[in-house]
């Protein structure tokens, strides 16, 4: 494709999710930006938070991963069903019964200021981090496809991302963002079946064929119980997968706020066992392309591996300009169905956890601040982005910050924990000297197993939440 061709995929793109925004943005009040006035339709909302889940990063990383772990990572996937079981039938409700906007404002209800302002921070470390990245592997992508002929640098390709996500979002807030979800992963689910149809096609198999070539395959292993040191070891891909899910959906202000925007709570709770449903599948159909992907590339002779390997294929196989169109769709679906949504939840944290603007300001008020917070947040998207650009540069240093970011929900795992399953009251001033030494501490001890060739692989998370759990037990009252 030549980058004139992208660009007007991607300006088409954009005015169909302009026109989405302006048909939901008839009112401008917070009630609306924050919870969509609690109208939305169950459904939408299920089905849009697949692709939210399902960020840029997993719709190329998970295709390259079969080469490597095989089919391991549905072992995770088996694990998220527990977790969403959970938020299901625990966190919900807990939600639901306390009206909650921002649900970390439990933790100041449950243990104080200090513990409530901790959650939000952290909660906004890793958001922060986790879209920059995203949005910095796809922008990368968009450069090196389209902007880079034209001689755009790549500071204003960031730039104008995020101005046209922020025009979006800017007035319905979350209420937008129900809409235009459902629409962007309609987008990436086609981009997985039409890449299969092609990449199948081409290798001359039908529906059927493909099926057994997948179950005859070596690399279609999913569960591994032979080796308890490995990152692949059924038991900790599985555990990990429960404990990953409630914490970063349930306790993720991201994820949940488009749960909270349902009607009542069994209309949330259908969202979430429906979501679970589809979400396994749609794993289970990304795992599938990848071993197609990986087997295509072996018999073409094609030098393409992890992450290269979706990409190339798409668009520098010769597998046709449909695939290459649907490729770019997708990817630049499961990109922004992340940041816009990152983008509303940051905002709403700031503006109600760190500025408590609800207690603040009276509702005129508290418009005019949301609105300059939405703007901040997307300054600030901008500056981390850049920063990960010009100032680090180095791919595998930014890779370890995201993963670090990651460890962040480990202090909201221990956190939440503590308060739905135990009676204790803590000295919530020392909570923030709590959080922040848990991860630092599990990132030690992950570092030094890894000496002695063990790997905890996602099960950092639960030792990270352990950690802080036991750092709680120390500073009860």
């Amino acid at each position: 494709m030549q980058p004139l061709h992208i660009l007007l995929l991607i300006a088409g793109y954009f005015g169909v999710l302009m026109l989405i925004s302006y048909l939901t943005s008839k009112g401008d009040s917070n009630t609306d930006f924050f919870k969509a006035g609690k109208q939305s339709p169950w459904y939408l909302v299920a089905f849009g938070m697949i692709g939210a889940s399902l960020s840029g990063v997993t719709f190329i990383s998970v295709p390259g991963w079969i080469e490597a772990s095989s089919f391991s990572y549905f072992q995770v996937v088996l694990g998220y069903t527990v977790g969403y079981a959970v938020i299901g039938l625990v966190l919900l409700p807990l939600y639901y019964k306390l009206n909650l906007t921002s649900i970390y404002t439990y933790l100041e209800g449950r243990f104080g200021t200090y513990s409530y302002k901790t959650g939000a921070s952290f909660f906004l470390l890793s958001r922060i981090i986790g879209a920059s990245f995203r949005l910095y592997l796809v922008a990368n992508v968009l450069q090196l496809l389209v902007f880079d002929e034209m001689g755009v640098p790549f500071f204003v390709t960031v730039t104008l991302t995020i101005i046209l996500i922020w025009l979006y979002t800017f007035k319905a807030g979350i209420k937008t963002i129900v809409w235009t979800d459902t629409l962007q992963t309609l987008f990436m689910l086609i981009a997985v079946g039409v890449a299969i149809y092609f990449v199948s096609d081409e290798m001359g198999l039908n529906a059927g064929a493909a099926l057994d070539l997948i179950s005859n395959s070596d690399m279609s292993q999913i569960f591994f119980f032979d080796d308890w040191k490995s990152g692949d070891f059924f038991v900790k891909q599985f555990l990990s997968g429960a404990f990953i899910s409630i914490v970063m959906t349930g306790l993720d202000q991201d994820m949940m706020q488009k749960n909270l925007t349902c009607r009542n709570l069994d209309d949330a709770q259908k969202n979430m066992f429906w979501f679970t449903i589809v979400l396994t599948i749609v794993n289970l159909v990304f795992l599938a392309l990848g071993l197609l992907l990986t087997v295509y590339a072996s018999q073409n002779g094609i030098d393409a591996h992890k992450d290269e390997l979706f990409p190339t294929i798409a668009v520098n196989s010769g597998l046709g300009i449909g695939l290459a169109i649907v490729f770019l769709l997708g990817l630049i679906a499961a990109a922004y169905s992340s940041a816009d949504s990152a983008l509303t939840s940051l905002t709403t944290s700031f503006s109600i956890d760190i500025l408590d603007i609800e207690k603040k300001y009276d509702a005129v008020k508290q418009v005019a601040v949301r609105k300059r917070i939405h703007i901040v947040m997307s300054l600030v998207l901008i500056a981390v982005i850049i920063i990960f650009k010009y100032v680090i540069a180095d791919a595998t240093v930014i890779a370890k910050l995201f993963t670090f970011a990651g460890y962040t929900y480990g202090p909201l795992l221990g956190l939440y924990a503590c308060g739905l399953f135990t009676e204790w009251d803590v000295k919530d001033k020392f909570v923030p000297v709590v959080a922040i030494a848990s991860p630092i501490l599990a990132y030690i001890i992950s570092t030094l197993s890894a000496g002695v060739g063990f790997e905890f692989g996602f099960f950092i998370l639960i030792l990270n939440g352990a950690l802080t759990f036991l750092g709680l037990l120390f500073i009860r009252k």
